[in-house]
């Protein structure tokens, strides 16, 4: 008697197979979606309207720069990205009523009372060399600062964080810490102003 050969399994369509899997799945398969900065937009402006210059005073605002080289100055001076939070913090609350920093306004609040509200501004000037790390870093610091400043109303007046509220009483928190936050477009900042 001879030898029997063992019958083999065909594998010529193997790779046709793994091309159609891939190409399936592909197909199929969503890719995560990109997020982006939680930012609100200023409203486009009416065409029909005037636009007249705002002025703010001087006082009002805090400017907050980054070099092309990533350095951080908040007003003139030199800040680290760890002290930007408590810095802006401070101006936008102005505990000691200091006549350098931002002026107040009695605002009455639909549905809740009258606050007094700072009329601060953040004003971010970033030049065309920043990384766009930094930038990114700084934008989460100044938000930091302010959700902070909301957290603290919130706890003093409702006796509970900001994430916690109805969202009436976030409401009135928000008007009463606004967010306001300036963007300049990019130029060439010097390190030394």
């Amino acid at each position: 008697m001879g030898k029997k050969k063992t019958p083999a399994i065909n594998s010529s369509s193997t790779a046709d197979i793994a091309f159609l899997l891939l190409c399936y799945f592909l197909m199929t398969t969503t890719m995560g979606s990109q997020t982006g900065l939680a930012r609100r937009l200023p409203p486009m402006p009416n065409p029909n309207e005037k636009v007249e210059d705002q002025k703010v005073n001087r006082r009002n605002i805090i400017i907050v720069r980054i070099t092309s080289s990533d350095r951080i100055m908040v007003g003139s001076e030199p800040t680290d990205i760890t002290q930007i939070k408590d810095k802006v913090k401070e101006f936008l609350s102005n505990p000691n009523n200091d006549p350098n920093m931002p002026d107040k306004e009695l605002k009455h609040i639909e549905g809740y009372k009258d606050v007094m509200v700072s009329k601060g501004v953040m004003s971010l000037q970033n030049d065309r060399g920043t990384t766009y790390k930094t930038y990114i870093a700084v934008q989460n610091e100044l938000v930091k600062a302010v959700n902070e400043l909301r957290d603290e109303y919130a706890i003093a007046n409702f006796g509970k964080p900001y994430l916690r509220l109805s969202e009436e009483q976030q409401g009135w928190v928000k008007k009463a810490v606004p967010q306001i936050i300036s963007e300049a477009e990019p130029m060439d900042v010097k390190a030394n102003r």
